[in-house]
């Protein structure tokens, strides 16, 4: 039996998602390992798991979805409960249910979601720091989202890729790539048919140069013609951003938080 889960953690204490070893093992401090750890403490025998993205060190996640195959029977509430009692603080199962044999977390998703988190002001955070990225120059975040409208569409993407990118090819579709500001917070919300590594840090970490007035907005296209990441701005912090989650059809029955 298929079985796919919602997944929340604090990624600060991890050094990503992905296991570093052929089998879970609590103590290389991956997500993976202590979900796997957990989920074959419940089910008494050893559980490998699928996601729908994999974060990197420090990335957070509001809903990962992930799926595992098991013969083990559970109510989906006692999948939840049970799974959530053997996880780190940091770590919480949101909903656990039967899918069918054919989904695939990853490869089912039709979108991913990223959201990024700007503090803007002269003093650094003390409270939700780990989730907040700092700037205390002013910041114009209106400049920022026209300037990211030339990113919305199918595009190649190799300006805003990590050089250890494993992805065949950098062409992506962004769907959505909005910037806007409450108070003293500007958040970057993007949500594209997949990512690739560093992606989304890598357009923050230009829009910052727009938006602290270092550039002009016309230079968030001339990096995306330019497919040279040398040119493009610094990666930005790990801290502000969160994975929000993955988009799945509505005919796979998954909550709405993940449907489209």
């Amino acid at each position: 039996m298929r079985y796919a889960m919602g997944i929340e953690y604090d990624g600060g204490d991890f050094h990503g998602w992905q296991r570093l070893g052929t089998t879970p093992d609590a103590s290389d401090r991956s997500i993976q390992s202590a979900l796997e750890v957990a989920l074959s403490t419940v089910t008494d025998r050893p559980v490998a798991t699928v996601c729908a993205g994999r974060t990197d060190s420090g990335v957070h996640a509001e809903c990962q979805v992930v799926h595992f195959d098991s013969a083990v029977v559970r109510e989906p509430a006692a999948w939840t409960l049970g799974v959530t009692s053997r996880l780190p603080p940091a770590v919480a199962v949101r909903w656990c249910q039967r899918v069918d044999e054919g989904f695939h977390a990853r490869f089912s998703a039709r979108a991913r979601r990223y959201r990024y988190r700007i503090l803007n002001r002269t003093v650094r955070p003390a409270l939700g720091r780990q989730y907040l990225s700092w700037v205390h120059r002013p910041l114009d975040a209106g400049a920022m989202h026209a300037a990211a409208q030339v990113l919305v569409g199918e595009h190649d993407f190799t300006t805003f890729r990590t050089v250890h990118c494993q992805a065949a090819h950098a062409r992506r579709n962004v769907l959505v790539l909005s910037v806007s500001r409450d108070a003293d917070v500007v958040t970057v919300d993007v949500t594209a048919n997949a990512f690739l590594h560093h992606m989304v840090r890598n357009i923050v970490g230009s829009l910052l140069e727009v938006g602290a007035g270092r550039q002009p907005g016309d230079w968030i296209a001339q990096l995306l013609d330019a497919r040279d990441r040398a040119q493009a701005g610094a990666t930005a912090p790990s801290a502000g951003l969160v994975f929000v989650g993955p988009m799945y059809p509505g005919g796979d029955g998954l909550p709405a938080e993940v449907t489209l």
